[in-house]
């Protein structure tokens, strides 16, 4: 993060890092899935801090192509070894069980057990978090140097689970602002403790939502925390009329909680409000981030930027899913999650909301270059008041001119996002520049 971040303030009392952090360690020990009481305890949870609705989606539903798999809760799962030993338990830690696995209690040779135990190699020391939605089957997941060490013998595998006509649930929360166009905001909730991959993305967004609700906004907000991938599926299916008709822009919010480089994963266009907003304050901000391709995608973006969805939603993400070697295992725990690394993810995501909030076109109300110390906007000879930089304005003015939006002001005259959003409030307070519109064809139409 460079220097520059320090020079904003944003309110501190209303969600900080530290903040964030106990909410993610509250819900690290719960066992979510895509459905299931883990899921609902979750949600209610949040519910505490924002004034989320959780709606149902009854198991069996069609969303799409898809069908809303039978609910699954889990209550214990542990292995004994030949010596009565329990060598794997659910209740130490959740990602010992493979998700989604049906009941079982047999006694069974160590050759046998094996063909349902996962580890990983490449982190021996760490427990993979393994799941099987949509295919009935049980299993274990281990530390591979632990697997190693088993000794043959017999031994006794348990799962105390069932998968039974129920329900999936999601949280949703519609901010109303100024307009009916609305910026949507995404993130899942559906994964058990592992704090960068699950718990970052709807803390943060939880941080988010208490801000934008701290003061007017331009554009309605809406929040959703979904299962991934068939929570997404669910929600659009019951919505995707209205979020097509309203939604201008948004984000996918997830892995945005360490403290490594910032990524970026654009909608499946790529020039959309929010690609062009992200690019932005990443290429000013943010200079060591990294950029994906579409063509990188793994999460709800896939859903939301499907062909005939086509909603304009990109990714925010500090390591992005499946490039850190902690993705997917124990090792993704609350030391990899820090204060500091999710208040600099919320720092972020605000700086690109109010880049879209503000990115109007802007149009000078001056033939030729002003005289800026009629404006009492440059230093004069007796004057010891230091003004904004001249150059700055002077080139924010060479740029106001009715066809470039706020965003390509800031490109074309190499002015980072926030030093913008200042320098439209002061030239606007001086009379020098004027809004010209604010509406999505209009928006849609200067993106290119």
């Amino acid at each position: 993060m460079v220097a520059a971040d320090t020079a904003e303030t944003y309110p501190k009392d209303l969600f900080d890092g530290d903040a964030m952090h106990r909410l993610a360690a509250e819900l690290f020990p719960i066992c979510r899935s895509i459905t299931g009481e883990g899921l609902r305890k979750t949600l209610r949870i949040l519910q505490r801090e924002i004034p989320l609705s959780i709606e149902r989606v009854p198991s069996g539903t069609q969303v799409f192509d898809w069908t809303v798999p039978p609910e699954w809760n889990i209550r214990d799962a542990y292995i004994l070894d030949p010596d009565g030993n329990k060598i794997v338990d659910f209740r130490a830690n959740n990602l010992h069980v493979l998700g989604y696995s049906v009941p079982v209690d047999k006694t069974l040779s160590l050759e046998e057990l094996d063909r349902h135990l996962y580890s990983r190699p490449d982190r021996p020391d760490a427990i993979p978090y393994v799941t099987s939605y949509y295919e009935e089957r049980w299993g274990f997941c281990m530390a591979h140097n632990r697997r190693r060490r088993l000794k043959r013998g017999q031994y006794r595998a348990v799962i105390d689970s069932d998968l039974s006509d129920g329900e999936l649930n999601y949280g949703e929360l519609v901010i109303p602002g100024e307009s009916t166009e609305e910026v949507f905001i995404s993130t899942y909730v559906c994964h058990p403790s592992m704090a960068n991959n699950e718990l970052s993305g709807p803390v943060v967004a939880t941080a988010l939502a208490r801000w934008v609700m701290s003061a007017p906004r331009r554009y309605t907000y809406r929040f959703v925390f979904v299962p991934e991938t068939i929570g997404s599926l669910a929600y659009l299916s019951r919505n995707l009329s209205h979020l097509k008709q309203h939604v201008v822009a948004g984000y996918n919010l997830t892995c945005i909680g360490d403290e490594r480089a910032y990524s970026f994963l654009p909608s499946r266009n790529g020039h959309t409000l929010s690609d062009r907003a992200a690019r932005t304050v990443l290429s000013f901000h943010y200079p060591d981030a990294i950029s994906y391709s579409f063509l990188d995608r793994g999460s709800d973006e896939r859903q939301y930027c499907s062909p005939g969805v086509d909603l304009p939603i990109a990714s925010l993400m500090r390591s992005k899913y499946r490039t850190y070697p902690e993705y997917h295992t124990s090792e993704d725990d609350l030391r990899f999650v820090t204060p500091s690394g999710l208040e600099g993810g919320l720092l972020l995501v605000k700086r690109c909301l109010n880049l879209i909030e503000r990115n109007s076109l802007y149009t000078t109300t001056c033939l030729g270059e002003p005289r800026l110390a009629k404006y009492g906007l440059m230093n004069t000879v007796g004057n010891a008041e230091l003004k904004p930089d001249t150059a700055e304005i002077l080139n924010f003015l060479a740029y106001a001119d009715g066809r470039h939006d706020l965003i390509s002001i800031c490109e074309a005259a190499m002015i980072t996002p926030s030093r913008a959003l200042e320098l439209v409030d002061l030239l606007m307070s001086a009379g020098l520049v004027q809004e010209q519109w604010r509406h999505r064809e209009q928006a849609e139409a200067a993106g290119g």
